[in-house]
């Protein structure tokens, strides 16, 4: 149907308040961090509530028009890019913190509320909203769920799928599904929770969820220490988890690639160590007793320094000096500055493959490329890699040749193309590196089920049939 129809109705329906036209959009951005081009769309909707939401996609259902939903614009791999034809639907005016149960341990949110204020809330109430994500200021909740957000602490606490106790949805035909439920338990059917949570807007548009809140620790420790090489790393994980008594809130692994490059480029950096090593490890666990833990956790990194899994050891005996370790793990944020033509990769792997892994990508990498800038860090613990690569004088054909490279090591080794940052438009068509073709059968199913006239988030996560 002609545009001018969607665009009367939804005027109609929901007002100048609720719709801004192509003409009136100025300078706002089509597009996330990945790098993909977006267009400016038809329109924008920024619904106060979710019926306003409801009545959005049941008139966008109705007239076949393709809607993308939009979050803080975060994200790094194209799922709120827009194009000309397309009509952006953001939450930003559905930003409200509704309720903090301390009792249940719950926070019950809008999903355009940033994830920095929920944390902010949290600690207000005593307690701790454990995701943390670099872009905490800017991304949203939705987009967190949407994508299903990794994060600095998933080895302790989760995705952020295991931080939804509830939530609510609205379909392609406008339906709202789902329950602010705050219960941990909750046994009843097929999960639909679930289900959006990861979709990156191609099944539903979550509105509101209910988030679980954690205790806050009593006391951080943190160490930033050198290791002589992959078998030292797994080891000390291992002897961490199994021998600090509140186990591991993160495990940050760094090549020389990175912690080099990121100290000779951002000046406000500094070395925590006088000597070099072949791996860098940020380790920190949280604990209650703040002497007490701090004793023991300086106590097992001596084992480990007598043990000679450490080479040597910094350990934060301030907030100060926790800051200016995590500082240099969170310089990534330079990135769209330092090397603005990077190609970036959000893998993973078994925890046990990674150093042969990473090992297999600089090698093949720097063989195809002479010159070119590699550089290696990750969670660890969860078996997350990222990996960025800039090739002087590079372009589109060699950025396809680059990532044709290194997600055929990925399949080679039965790794994920994506840990964290979801498929979006940048990754679907090697979704079937990590994807069965039964599985994709699947998805496509459930797509087809929930949006049968693929009005949601089109061209996304799904690889071409």
């Amino acid at each position: 149907m002609p545009q001018s129809e969607i665009l009367t109705a939804l005027l109609d329906a929901l007002g100048h308040d609720v719709l801004t036209t192509r003409d009136h959009l100025l300078e706002r951005r089509n597009a996330d961090w990945s790098g993909l081009p977006g267009e400016a769309p038809l329109a924008l909707l920024r619904p106060r509530s979710t019926a306003q939401v409801s009545q959005a996609l049941a008139l966008c259902n109705r007239f076949r028009q393709p809607v993308v939903v939009q979050g803080g614009l975060t994200g790094l791999a194209g799922g709120a890019c827009t194009s000309a034809g397309e009509i952006a639907l953001s939450l930003e005016r559905m930003a409200a913190i509704q309720e903090v149960d301390a009792i249940s341990g719950t926070i019950t949110v809008e999903t355009g509320v940033t994830l920095e204020a929920v944390q902010h809330a949290a600690s207000e109430a005593g307690l701790m909203f454990p995701l943390d994500l670099g872009a905490r200021g800017s991304c949203t909740i939705g987009g967190n769920l949407a994508t299903n957000a990794g994060g600095n602490r998933v080895i302790r606490y989760g995705m952020a799928r295991d931080q939804v106790l509830g939530l609510e949805a609205v379909l392609a035909d406008g339906s709202v599904i789902g329950g602010l439920h705050k219960m941990v338990k909750n046994n009843t059917g097929y999960d639909l929770r679930n289900l959006m949570i990861g979709s990156e807007g191609t099944l539903g548009i979550i509105t509101r969820a209910v988030l679980r809140l954690r205790p806050r620790a009593g006391a951080l420790a943190t160490a930033w220490c050198g290791l002589p090489d992959y078998a030292a790393v797994t080891r000390l994980l291992g002897e961490a988890q199994r021998r600090l008594a509140t186990g591991v809130s993160a495990f940050e692994v760094m090549w020389p690639s990175f912690v080099d490059y990121m100290l000779a480029h951002v000046s406000t950096l500094r070395s925590p160590l006088d000597t070099k090593h072949p791996f860098y490890v940020l380790l920190e666990s949280a604990g209650g007793d703040g002497q007490r833990h701090q004793d023991a956790f300086e106590d097992f990194l001596a084992d480990m320094l007598e043990a000679g899994v450490i080479g040597n050891a910094s350990i934060a005996q301030s907030q100060g000096d926790a800051g200016a370790f995590w500082r240099i793990r969170d310089a990534t944020a330079e990135f769209p500055i330092l090397m603005p033509d990077l190609i970036a990769f959000d893998v993973s792997f078994a925890i046990a493959d990674i150093g042969r892994a990473a090992q297999h990508c600089d090698q093949a990498l720097r063989a195809a490329w002479p010159g070119s800038t590699v550089l290696t860090y990750g969670h660890l613990g969860d078996g997350n890699l990222h990996l960025i690569v800039q090739v002087p004088g590079g372009g589109e054909t060699t950025a396809d040749a680059v990532e044709a490279l290194v997600y055929g090591i990925v399949r080679e080794y039965g790794g994920s193309v994506s840990a964290e940052h979801g498929i979006g438009g940048k990754k679907r068509n090697v979704l079937g590196h990590t994807r069965s073709p039964a599985e994709l059968a699947a998805m496509r199913a459930i797509k087809f089920a929930l949006d049968p006239h693929g009005i949601l988030n089109p061209g996304k996560v799904l690889p071409a049939p």
